[in-house]
């Protein structure tokens, strides 16, 4: 009964949502509004991650942010268990995040994801992984951040996986640090499992079950961020990766 007291009460909330503030903010993403920087932040980055921000409450999280995201061009790193990070992420700091090339055929947060200048891959094509790395190395260097899930792929939530090092590769081409950002899910991170993509459950699936979800907290933590060297992306992704372990082992 209190699931569908959810759906009764999420569900308009989000059509609401759709119909009336995405086309305010989708009109706000343009070259024009892109020149304008209230209190230091483009109108179109501060419009999507106010959209972000209402979207997490919608389906009931109580967003808490800890450390600060670095300004400028960053790559921003994060552990991966379902769609709802990039909005996670998006709520706290505008990033362009590098995607697998089906997310883009996901009803809603596709079309998103490309009106945000998500940079798609298509995986096991080396073509791809050259195009995706010069996009990164790019953006980076005309001041922009990027966001990636050194995972590879969304993981069930119960532990994280190894880091690729080759997608920090822009990071040392364009001479930018590394942010590790953790991602945790309900108090000291008891509903990673959950959030995350059951066993052959589909995006929609998961979207219409985290709709009808208690109310839970979500932490994001920006933390220390890695600087750029010449001695190895290896390096990077295994610091990158030991940083946001131990945040989310510390409750």
């Amino acid at each position: 009964m209190a699931r569908v007291l959810r759906y009764l009460l999420r569900a308009p909330l989000l059509l609401l949502h759709l119909l009336v503030s995405l086309p305010v903010v989708l009109a706000l993403i343009n070259p024009l509004s892109a020149r304008f920087e209230p209190g230091g932040e483009r109108l179109d980055h501060r419009a999507i991650r106010w959209w972000s921000a209402v979207l997490m409450r919608i389906f009931g999280f109580r967003v808490r942010r800890y450390g600060t995201p670095l300004p400028g061009a960053v790559l921003f790193v994060a552990n991966h268990v379902s769609w709802i990070d990039i909005e996670l992420m998006h709520s706290q700091r505008m990033m362009g995040f590098v995607a697998k090339a089906e997310i883009s055929r996901w009803p809603l947060v596709g079309w998103l994801a490309s009106r945000g200048g998500t940079i798609y891959h298509h995986r096991g094509s080396n073509d791809s992984l050259h195009g995706v790395m010069h996009q990164m190395v790019e953006r980076l260097r005309q001041g922009l951040a990027v966001g990636v899930f050194p995972e590879g792929r969304t993981t069930r939530g119960d532990a994280i996986g190894v880091f690729h090092a080759r997608i920090f590769q822009p990071a040392v081409v364009a001479g930018v640090p590394a942010q590790p950002v953790a991602l945790k899910y309900g108090l000291r991170g008891n509903a990673q499992t959950i959030v995350a993509f059951g066993e052959n459950e589909s995006f929609f699936a998961n979207f219409l079950r985290l709709l009808g979800e208690p109310p839970r907290v979500a932490e994001v933590h920006f933390l220390e961020p890695v600087a750029a060297s010449e001695d190895g992306r290896r390096r990077m992704a295994d610091t990158c990766r030991a940083r946001i372990v131990a945040a989310m082992e510390t409750h």
